[in-house]
């Protein structure tokens, strides 16, 4: 995989059928509750080698914790990705922690990959549809819940969300024509950056209308 385009992860080819995905990713709590705060950061994370069209298989914790989190709070959040990766058939074995002000909590995510049927974030040109495999807003309430301005119902809905494995989503998009070879997580920053990185290298135009929010 070459530097043209930013693409979600890195991929090293082993032969003309297998090569290796490779992405780390990392953040700050997003919700309150640290199980699941740890499941979300694990399927965000797993969701990079999915968009590539891979199959992960090992991951590395990566944490930084403050001095003053109680012992039983990490844990709670190492608990959280643990189980994440376990349902997607990964397995953590090992990690590395450091202290921080803020707690961090994400993965290093290692995954199979057949080269020649590789999706990236390149090839986007116009009449492409646009398919969403999650609802969008999340961010909006996490923000909300920051200021305790959101509702209890829409962060519930919003955690469900965050935490589903794209597993599914990205074995359909292998398969389907739908796919095109164009795919990447949109809820790992926001929908305006990814549409930005994308016409700053194929440039159309997005029709945002009808985007279910």
């Amino acid at each position: 995989m070459g530097l043209d385009s930013p693409d979600d992860a890195a991929v090293w080819r082993l032969s003309e059928d297998k090569a290796i995905v490779v992405t780390t990713d990392f953040f700050t709590p997003v919700v309150d509750t640290p199980y699941e705060y740890g499941s979300i950061a694990a399927a965000n994370s797993l969701s990079d080698v999915y968009a590539m069209g891979g199959t992960p298989f090992l991951a590395l914790n990566i944490a930084a914790l403050p001095d003053h989190l109680p012992p039983e709070v990490s844990s709670e959040i190492l608990r959280g990705g643990a189980e994440k990766a376990r349902e997607a058939g990964v397995v953590i074995a090992g990690g590395h922690t450091v202290k921080d002000k803020e707690p961090k909590y994400g993965l290093v995510v290692i995954g199979f990959i057949d080269p020649r049927n590789m999706m990236s974030k390149g090839g986007l040109k116009a009449g492409d549809t646009l398919v969403l495999t999650k609802p969008l807003g999340g961010g909006v309430t996490t923000t909300a819940l920051k200021q305790e301005k959101a509702s209890e119902s829409d962060v519930k809905e919003a955690i469900e969300w965050m935490s589903r494995l794209n597993k599914t989503a990205g074995q359909l998009a292998r398969n389907s024509i739908c796919a095109a070879g164009r795919t990447s997580p949109a809820s790992a920053f926001s929908v305006t950056a990814w549409k930005w990185q994308r016409l700053q290298v194929y440039p159309c135009t997005l029709n945002m209308e009808n985007f279910p929010f």
